[in-house]
């Protein structure tokens, strides 16, 4: 399965191109387009014996790069190899994704041109001429998106019992069980909004999905119109009784076809001209003058409630509807023509994970049971975590390795283990019931020294993250919110132990949350380690997240805002030294996404100097492989499927380092968040995430390759031996 979006929440899932982690959003959100774009791209550093003229045209353009990673996920949807019920997911997690990128990256590109401003991307287009191609490009994927829908996915459930019907299609005596349905549970919580003089045009929030209605009047034959809001407090689709007689088969029926059969019950005495589906889409792209606002929690939660009035930035329409109720539509709801969407059929294919959620195991992916790793496995003398991490380094590979035997049991256990003092912890996202914070609780509670920072400014689990930092206020833990202007994005954990006359430190760093139900869907890596040097390294991190202190160089870790990307150019260059030695070398990266112009530039060079580069990127990617003169020996795969691919790994290999972390090559990541890269240094461990790279890069690995021009191409050919990657890790993990 795949995880938000996404980076959805915890029970919608989807795959998203960055690290939004709701998600990413999915299988999947972002900062502003302003925020995130730069004026021009960096220089190229100098590296000896490398020639470094790069052309002007070397990025890709980010925005359309991530319409490309949606149109991977739109693939799966119509893949007819994969189960049916997973290519419907696949439909949600598509609309899904697409709604926060008009959000987010489409709110900022709007208000970028709006105040005049003229930066231009990396690749050299202004606000207005992205724009321009985000709109001409998403309305094609949108039309493939309901044409998959309409013409593959909903017959083929149909052929196996599982129908979405129209009203039209039910017998008499099924429109009478609906009708009482209707008027007890529907109709009260129903507000037909009519627009006169006396009734200005209602406000219509975003991603709520509307019917447009006009009525006529029999006296004069004036003609009015009416809004009515679906309701989102119920199911978007009606679960009709099974037949009585005939083949046990599951029928829907969407609600807002159940509220048009009794439009005239709404509007008694007048005659329904017209009715069709609407949906808007709002700028939900928002920042908090930290340096401001004495009370982080309390601007925060003011921002949150203007967001659902922000400006519309798309307006979704069903094709049937007639120009003058989209005239009416555009005029009253303020929206450019440029940003409205036809969509044939229905409208918010997000909702579909109602349908996804039956019973019908058949229609899905086999079950996966995730392992517990050896070093945690069953023993007749049970042995703590503790005991188990003096004997050397432990690497978890979710969802592969279980998340509840391992990191969720590492954190329980410390907060049980009497001989515990402090556990310090950084909380980004969560899950709704979250046994990691209540084991934070119950340490503090048990009178240990517990310390959370808690990422409240978390897109759009901002509520969910002020709700669990008031509880562990309460609990008496020490929350804080990180530093002012940086979002702390690192996932890391620190447990502080007596052991004896001596004091030891245990530590967790991932690539993923701390959200057990994501660990199921969501692949990631983390460390576990008694490691001197890291336990130093992040208790001087959590030092200066907490207090006053400052440090820009640790032992075995790169810290963003200041060392990430200094410390793999650093890398870079290195490699490139050795290779021009004559030293085996390459660079292998596993990311959501590679913007960042700066590393992008020093990939250009190691690949001039002849140092193989390979790079698994799930989303975004700027670089445009295979340049005569500067990328000819870089490659550029993306890996999706059942899993949302998320953990971030680099192996240099002349100098013979592997690092994880939590950090995407963006300038969000980069610039703006404390992020935290870890070094992996025990030979058994970096097999393991070598064994990641062969398996992702294998030549029979089913994935796409961006061309030179920007276009992926599926790989490997028909006809040509396939492997599936996550498969294959599935089954080395069952076998282990």
């Amino acid at each position: 399965m795949i995880g938000r979006v996404s980076e959805a929440t915890e029970a919608e899932p989807t795959l998203r191109a960055d690290d939004t982690d709701r998600g990413d959003t999915s299988n999947g959100s972002e900062p502003s387009a302003g925020a995130d774009a730069t004026p021009e791209a960096p220089p190229a550093a100098t590296s000896p014996a490398v020639d470094n003229a790069l052309p002007e045209d070397r990025y890709l353009n980010r925005e359309l790069s991530w319409l490309d990673f949606n149109a991977r996920v739109l693939a799966l949807a119509a893949d007819q190899s994969l189960p049916l019920l997973e290519r419907l997911k696949f439909l949600a997690i598509f609309a899904s994704n697409l709604d926060e990128f008009y959000m987010v990256r489409v709110a900022g590109l709007k208000r970028r041109d709006e105040m005049g401003l003229s930066v231009r991307s990396a690749d050299g287009l202004s606000p207005r001429e992205q724009l321009r191609r985000i709109n001409e490009r998403t309305q094609q994927i949108a039309s493939r998106h309901a044409a998959v829908f309409l013409n593959s996915v909903r017959p083929q459930l149909a052929e196996e019992g599982v129908i979405i019907v129209t009203w039209a299609e039910l017998s008499a005596a099924e429109r009478d069980k609906l009708s009482t349905y209707f008027h007890e549970q529907v109709f009260p919580v129903l507000t037909p909004l009519a627009v006169d003089p006396a009734h200005p045009f209602p406000f219509v929030s975003g991603l709520s999905l509307n019917l447009a209605i006009t009525v006529r009047h029999p006296d004069d034959g004036g003609q009015h119109f009416a809004r009515i809001k679906v309701p989102d407090n119920v199911d978007r689709f009606v679960q009709l009784p099974p037949p009585a007689d005939g083949p046990q088969v599951l029928r829907f029926l969407p609600m807002e076809a159940l509220i048009a059969a009794f439009l005239p019950v709404l509007f008694p005495g007048l005659e329904v001209v017209e009715h069709h589906a609407f949906r808007i889409t709002r700028n939900a792209d928002f920042e908090v003058e930290e340096d401001r606002d004495e009370d982080l929690l309390q601007a925060l939660e003011r921002e949150l409630a203007r967001r659902r009035f922000g400006k519309p930035v798309r307006l979704e329409v069903a094709d049937d509807m007639t120009d003058n109720m989209l005239e009416l539509l555009l005029r009253e709801l303020d929206v450019d023509p440029g940003d409205v969407i036809q969509v044939p059929g229905l409208l918010d294919l997000s909702t579909v994970w109602q349908i996804y959620g039956v019973d019908r195991p058949d229609l899905k992916d086999p079950p996966f049971v995730p392992a517990t790793p050896p070093a945690f496995g069953e023993r007749e003398t049970p042995k703590s975590i503790f005991s188990t991490l003096r004997d050397g380094d432990v690497l978890v590979h979710h969802p592969y390795d279980s998340f509840s035997t391992t990191v969720q049991r590492f954190i329980e256990q410390a907060a049980a283990d009497p001989s515990v003092l402090a556990i310090k912890q950084t909380l980004y996202r969560t899950s709704g019931d979250s046994p990691i914070v209540n084991a934070l609780i119950d340490a503090a509670e048990a009178g240990k020294q517990v310390v959370a920072l808690v990422e409240i400014k978390a897109r759009f689990d901002e509520q969910a993250n002020i709700k669990w930092a008031r509880a562990l206020e309460q609990a008496g833990v020490h929350v804080v919110y990180g530093l002012i202007g940086l979002k702390t994005h690192c996932k890391t954990c620190l447990v502080v132990r007596r052991e004896g006359s001596t004091i030891r430190r245990y530590c967790h760093i991932g690539t993923g949350n701390y959200n057990p139900k994501t660990a199921r869907l969501y692949e990631d890596v983390g460390l576990l380690t008694a490691d001197p040097d890291i336990g130093a390294d992040l208790t001087d991190l959590f030092n200066s997240l907490t207090g006053y202190s400052r440090k820009d160089s640790y032992r075995n870790l790169l810290v963003a805002p200041r060392g990430v990307r200094k410390g793999i150019v650093e890398r870079i260059d290195r490699e490139i030294a050795a290779h021009l030695d004559g030293a085996p070398s390459g660079i292998r990266m596993k990311a959501n996404a590679l913007v960042d112009e700066q590393v992008i530039d020093a990939l250009y060079r190691a690949s001039q100097a002849g140092v193989p580069v390979e790079i698994v990127v799930r989303g975004i990617c700027a670089l445009r492989p295979g340049g005569a003169g500067y990328s000819e020996n870089v490659t550029v795969r993306s890996i999706l499927g059942r899993f949302l691919e998320h953990s971030r790994i680099i192996h240099f290999r002349a100098i013979d380092e592997f690092w994880i972390g939590s950090a995407d090559m963006m300038h969000r990541n980069l610039d703006r968040r404390v992020e935290v890269m870890a070094q992996v240094k025990d030979p058994r461990l970096t097999a393991q995430l070598n064994d990641v790279f062969e398996s992702a890069m294998d030549p029979a690995t089913r994935c796409w390759e961006l061309q030179h021009d920007g276009h992926w191409t599926a790989l490997p050919q028909e006809g040509q031996t396939v492997r599936d990657h996550q498969v294959s890790l599935m089954e080395r993990h069952r076998q282990r």
